[in-house]
């Protein structure tokens, strides 16, 4: 039981670093901002920036650090799950 605990643990951590990573990469290019699966990416990723841009002031000069401060707070956030299990 513990070792699949794990395996969801970890996959769930790992897709939302990838999605955020897709959502940076978008940023970089032009894309579709009415598609669907655009719009549903946002959505979940939102739900992890949008608290971190309220708490730290986070855009100096135009860029959105973020992403980079989300990234690594779901990864502590992960090895911390799993060092628990």
């Amino acid at each position: 039981m513990n070792f699949l605990l794990y395996i969801i643990i970890s996959n769930i951590f790992n897709l939302l670093q990838i999605l955020i990573m897709i959502r940076v990469l978008l940023s970089w290019i032009s894309y579709n901002q009415y598609n669907q699966y655009i719009k549903i990416l946002f959505q979940i990723t939102d739900t992890i920036l949008e608290p971190i841009r309220e708490a730290i002031p986070s855009q100096m000069g135009g860029v959105d650090f973020s992403p980079m401060i989300a990234f690594i707070l779901l990864g502590f956030l992960k090895n911390f799950l799993l060092t628990i299990i």
